[in-house]
């Protein structure tokens, strides 16, 4: 357990994690994460359920099918030897993250400056102060009425504007900083867009100069309601410290954990059980929602697949959910020397030293975990050791000091056997997030491994 850098094959690992930081940095949303699976999908050969559904396709032994939900989920399966009855091995990761939406009627100008910004709503728990003073990329799809699309993405290249919410400076913030709400910042994450009047209009000139701008761009000011438009930060993932040793990046939590999880699917031989690797939306929201795990998405792939297998739908489903064996890939807090205070030593996961598995999540007395079987954990310390990977069994920070959750304890209303299992952050939450990259290229080694289980 826990083992360090020595022995590592320096150039595999940061090999691995040239793609890694590809893959964070162009896949910023959801949709634009669901889109890159897929293209990676149909590349390794995998079709999609739909069509097989709608032409009736039998399946067998070593096919590879997809299926996504919305946009903003997708699943992808590789058909086991042995029947779907026997139970699956399931990666299942989320690639939703932190950050800024805009609300339904977001454009406005302040009539005291007569500078315009946009209005936002946070999605999920950060700390809003982090958002302040740093360069922003708005990326998203605005739905017009006569059903066409466009896509947003501004802001990530060298010639793009960037946006930004501007800060208090620390000479006027003596009376303000003492109080909470100076730390929480709340309502006013509203991101600067504009600055020049247009010609000739009295009324908020530099708002209507904006809608001329986005008019140019198909946009009008009534799309927004139909639109979906995140602030997220913006820049690619970069390698971080003297020695390269960490990565920095936006939506590492948990889209570290989806892209290892693609590539081990993608990766993995053998398939003796029905192997299936789930990405999902909603997660930093409580899961709910059509493209979340609380939907019904994944028992009627699942029937659907039994039912192309010719096994009876239902009675195949209730079987093959309960004697599945589930990874929660999800990343958990890693011990940072700067605030020790948070941590408990001997239990928290560490950079540097493989992947860590939590056996239950939740907070103070264990609320809303997930608690796994001692008899599960056994399993899974024999594959890991048998494949001489390195892992970490830990907690998330000291008992009362906050806590977390995941999709585990969804699947494990199904009987199956689930763990938490994924990577140690440092600023978990923050725009920019740090992992290790022996830990991600672990990750990797452990879900190929897992998917392979016997």
């Amino acid at each position: 357990m826990g083992k360090l850098w020595k022995n590592k094959n320096y150039d595999e690992i940061f090999s691995f994690c040239e793609g890694y930081k590809e893959f964070i940095s162009s896949c910023k949303t959801e949709r634009e994460c669901v889109q890159k699976i897929r293209e990676m999908a149909l590349n390794a050969g995998y079709k999609n359920l739909n069509d097989c559904i709608k032409n009736n396709v039998k399946l067998k032994s070593g096919e590879r099918v997809y299926a996504s939900n919305l946009d903003k989920c997708i699943f992808l399966f590789k058909i086991g030897s042995r029947p779907l009855s026997d139970g699956m091995r399931v990666l299942g990761a989320h690639i939703d993250s932190p950050r800024l939406d805009l609300k339904p009627t977001p454009l406005y100008e302040n009539s005291a400056s007569n500078l315009t910004l946009l209005d936002t709503h946070y999605y999920g728990g950060i700390k809003h102060y982090q958002w302040t003073a740093l360069p922003l990329a708005l990326h998203g799809v605005v739905c017009k009425k006569d059903g066409s699309k466009i896509e947003l993405n501004i802001g990530e290249q060298p010639q793009d504007m960037v946006f930004c919410i501007s800060d208090l400076l620390p000479h006027l913030d003596r009376s303000t900083s003492k109080s909470p709400e100076a730390k929480i910042v709340g309502e006013s994450l509203d991101v600067l867009v504009g600055g020049i009047p247009l010609d000739n209009e009295k009324k908020e000139p530099v708002k209507a100069n904006i809608l001329k701008l986005l008019k140019e761009k198909g946009i009008d000011e009534g799309d927004f309601i139909s639109a979906e438009i995140e602030v997220v930060p913006a820049g690619h993932a970069r390698d971080m410290g003297f020695d390269r040793s960490f990565v920095l990046g936006y939506g590492q939590d948990d889209r570290i954990c989806a892209y290892t999880s693609l590539v081990a699917m993608l990766d993995s031989q053998k398939c003796t059980y029905t192997q299936a690797c789930m990405f999902v939306d909603k997660e930093e929201v409580g899961s709910q929602g059509a493209s979340g795990m609380q939907s019904l998405f994944f028992e009627d792939m699942i029937a659907e697949i039994a039912d192309l297998l010719g096994e009876k739908p239902n009675l195949t489903l209730r079987r093959a959910l309960r004697s599945s064996y589930m990874l929660s890939s999800d990343v958990t807090a890693g011990y940072d020397p700067n605030y020790e205070s948070a941590f408990d030593k001997n239990n928290d996961a560490y950079l540097g030293r493989g992947i860590a598995f939590n056996k239950y999540t939740g907070g103070r007395g264990k609320s809303g975990a997930n608690d796994a079987s001692p008899e599960y954990i056994a399993k899974l310390r024999a594959l890991l050791d048998e494949n001489d990977i390195s892992y970490q069994l830990t907690e998330m920070g000291k008992i009362d000091q906050g806590g977390g959750g995941t999709i585990a304890y969804i699947t494990a209303n199904y009987g199956m056997n689930v763990i938490d299992c994924g990577c140690p952050l440092l600023n978990m939450h923050a725009p920019w997030e740090i992992s290790s990259k022996v830990d991600i290229y672990e990750a990797y080694r452990c879900y190929k491994a897992f998917l392979e289980m016997e």
